[in-house]
């Protein structure tokens, strides 16, 4: 049985897409990564799965129950992080957190006090002193302190420092081993390679396709600029370089090829800089997903 099953879903706003004929598998104990530029359709996916708003058409069910039907039974085995995280902004984080323990009814305390001194949160601080990363933090021990079967995370790092994004993977492993069944949407393709199984592609509102984490890494491009002291060539002759572009003295291009061979064809130019980083997801889907 697959954790979650989406066939043909469908979310419409009146004349406004929101999500098209989804149609994917999440296996149980995987960690799946949906990824996708800002209004591709994720949230408004996993609003959907979570039944927070009605399909226009097509179905997905949760360990074989289904969304619209049996959703007050999912939400007792599922732990749910939105993208953004609002609160009683006059309750102490630790009284937020054992008021939600009760809809579970148990005795969470141990659990909260561990989470927060894992993440480094000040639980006697009110919600409306707290900073968006800690209001996050607040989100994801909520998320967790039921030990859920299914963790759903929207853009869950947003907001955290890079520490604390290292101790929440962490987290993550942790629940994987254990079990747990995590999904989880981002526009950032490094922490999706850095921690999924395999990955779901979504733009637009449809899925373009899914990919086993292996060859997405196998497929990775580099956004590579470089700056030229002298008129810069008119092309590298280099497999791997694609979308080339020169103006004026700087050149841009994706490289998905070896990295000495690239250095020793610059190394003939007067460079003036050179800046190589990780592309926008929409540059990937533009220069290779959709090629």
């Amino acid at each position: 049985m697959n954790a979650i099953q989406m066939d043909n879903l469908t979310k419409f706003f009146g004349k406004n897409r929101g999500i098209e004929n989804v149609t994917l598998e999440v296996e149980e104990g995987e960690i799946f990564g949906f990824i996708g530029p800002n209004g591709a359709g994720k949230s408004t996916t996993i609003r959907t799965l979570l039944n927070l708003i009605y399909p226009t058409k097509g179905s997905a069910t949760v360990f074989g129950m289904d969304v619209v039907k049996d959703s007050k039974e999912i939400r007792k085995i599922i732990g749910y992080l939105p993208s953004e995280v609002h609160y009683y902004d006059d309750m102490k984080a630790k009284d937020l957190l054992q008021y939600s323990s009760k809809f579970y009814k148990l005795d969470a305390t141990a659990k909260i006090n561990e989470l927060a001194e894992r993440l480094d949160l000040d639980l006697t601080r009110k919600v409306e002193d707290l900073s968006f990363g800690n209001r996050k933090k607040v989100g994801i021990i909520q998320a967790l302190l039921h030990q859920p079967k299914l963790l759903i995370l929207d853009e869950p790092t947003s907001g955290l420092d890079p520490l604390i994004q290292q101790t929440f993977f962490d987290l993550l492993h942790e629940l994987r081993n254990d079990g747990t069944t995590i999904f989880f949407s981002s526009h950032y393709l490094g922490e999706v390679q850095k921690m999924c199984d395999r990955v779901g592609i979504i733009k637009e509102g449809r899925v373009l396709k899914v990919e086993q984490i292996e060859q997405l890494r196998h497929n990775q491009f580099k956004k590579v600029s470089i700056l030229f002291s002298e008129q810069p060539p008119q092309g590298l002759d280099l497999e791997g370089v694609i979308n080339q572009e020169v103006v004026g003295d700087e050149m841009h291009f994706l490289y998905s090829g070896n990295a000495t061979a690239l250095i020793k064809q610059l190394y003939n130019f007067q460079l003036t800089d050179i800046n190589i980083e990780e592309p926008s997801l929409e540059e990937v889907f533009m220069h290779y997903y959709e090629n």
